[in-house]
């Protein structure tokens, strides 16, 4: 599990870098939302979790780790591109897309909370 976690943060990584381009090109930073959370979310978080179960490899030998993954990874793309369509001005399908997204990527990491305590970690280390 972990090097899937990695390999698609890295793909966030450059999705996050190409939104800071193209603000950066128009000179125009109403994306910056959208650009702070396909990093953090993406790149910073699946990062972070990758090397997690990199470390902790119990942790992703069970059914939880697949649920993050899958979570996170449906529920991302629709939160960034809700957040991009809020605030391209269009609150009326940006806001449930960046709600329902979220609350996606917010079970995913429920699925990290549990698996995080349900496995012993000490023997690992």
């Amino acid at each position: 599990m972990a090097i899937n976690f990695i390999r698609i943060a890295v793909v966030y990584a450059i999705i996050g870098i190409g939104i800071g381009i193209y603000m950066a090109a128009s000179h125009s930073f109403l994306q910056r939302d959208t650009h702070a959370h396909a990093n953090l979310l993406g790149w910073v978080s699946l990062a972070l979790s990758g090397l997690i179960y990199q470390v902790f490899p119990a942790l992703g030998n069970h059914v939880l780790a697949k649920a993050h993954f899958w979570l996170h990874n449906l529920g991302l793309p629709v939160t960034i591109v809700g957040i991009a369509l809020l605030y391209d001005g269009n609150p009326a399908v940006g806001e449930p897309l960046a709600g329902i997204g979220s609350s996606v990527v917010a079970l995913g990491f429920l699925a990290l909370l549990f698996n995080v305590f349900r496995t012993p970690l000490s023997d690992q280390v």
